[in-house]
């Protein structure tokens, strides 16, 4: 029989308090850790390790540090600068969910003698017979579902990880349990921004961080007209329409870059839409690999609703045909494909 020791991921937020007390509910043996990854972040700062600690102390769990700054600069923040630099659009927190949260620290439960691992994340885990293997789930709380975030696991983990609040359908029966438990953390707000710039403002992160500089270019439509000039192509997103400085006699936004010219590319909403792309790095979980078209959903990005599609395997990428034109597919993020309420795996959109 394999052993109940769990390896506990917290934020010293509610959700991985709640699931600290649900683990200790249902017999696991836990040990808190809290990722140290960035100092003075909106994650790793004094009080969140104080947040933690108290919870590990009331409810008699061992809570320790687990230093992960050098790891973190190198999988994240750096993976965040480059795609900045060729014009892609990242999403840190699947990188530091691959890398951190399911990578180092499944290596050290490992060492621990853990044979699990768990975080306040909205997902669930099960064995599937109709698969004939451990799968991800979408949580029963379709609002806060984070599989989307989660998709970057080896497959073969899946089975070690835990998720406690899987089951939950709103977040304010999570509050009411630590509530129950007199937690002073049952009212702290949820946490929305990048960890590493809590402020929002990734253009002034990368000029302070990462040495960008505003560097002027033409604004062109995709037939090389020059409408105008921009300044510094990491200041743009794909669907962006205010800040052009453009006046046109209809709404233009922007549809793509020509790194190599430093030209932004505009066009009408209509341009934004698309019905074929292609996904790189990816990681299939419910298969070893797709031998024929197949039917599913995808979502572009994490709040995203899912939207009916055909992927098919070729070598190293996935090729997605979409049943309906779908707006903004913007490279550097990630397509997370779903049947039902299962993932089937996901990658990067080039």
């Amino acid at each position: 029989m394999s052993n109940k020791k769990v390896l506990l991921g917290m934020s010293g937020g509610v959700d991985s308090s709640v699931a600290a007390i649900l683990l200790k509910e249902q017999g696991y043996e836990v040990f808190g850790t809290t990722l140290e990854l960035c100092k003075n972040s909106s994650c790793c700062n004094l009080e969140t390790y104080i947040e933690a600690k108290k919870v590990c102390q009331k409810l008699g769990m061992e809570h320790f540090i687990l230093q992960a700054s050098k790891e973190f600069q190198q999988y994240v923040i750096d993976d965040f600068i480059d795609n900045y630099k060729t014009c892609r659009t990242p999403n840190p927190c699947i990188e530091c969910n691959k890398y951190l949260k399911f990578g180092l620290m499944y290596e050290k439960a490992k060492e621990m003698g853990c044979e699990y691992i768990s975080t306040g994340h909205y997902a669930k885990t099960e064995y599937s017979e109709k698969y004939g293997r451990w799968v991800l789930k979408k949580s029963n709380n379709l609002k806060k579902d984070q599989t989307y975030v989660l998709y970057t696991i080896p497959k073969e983990l899946i089975k070690h990880m835990v998720f406690p609040l899987g089951d939950f359908e709103d977040k304010e029966q999570v509050r009411e349990v630590a509530r129950k438990y007199e937690f002073s953390v049952a009212s702290r707000p949820d946490s929305e921004d990048i960890c590493f710039v809590p402020d929002g403002n990734y253009k002034d992160y990368l000029e302070k961080n990462a040495g960008f500089k505003s560097k002027e270019g033409n604004i062109v439509n995709k037939d090389g007209k020059v409408l105008g000039k921009h300044t510094g192509l990491y200041k743009y997103t794909i669907g962006q329409r205010k800040g052009l400085g453009i006046s046109y006699f209809e709404p233009l936004f922007v549809i793509g870059y020509n790194v190599i010219k430093n030209e932004l590319i505009v066009g009408t909403e209509n341009e934004l839409y698309t019905k074929e792309f292609t996904v790189k790095d990816i990681n299939l979980l419910l298969f070893d690999e797709i031998k024929e078209p197949l039917e599913c959903e995808v979502k572009i990005r994490y709040s995203a609703k899912p939207e009916k599609c055909t992927i098919i395997q070729d070598g190293e990428v996935l090729k997605v045909t979409m049943k309906e034109k779908i707006k903004s597919v913007t490279p550097g993020q990630s397509a997370v494909f779903y049947i039902d309420d299962i993932v089937v795996g996901g990658g990067k959109i080039v």
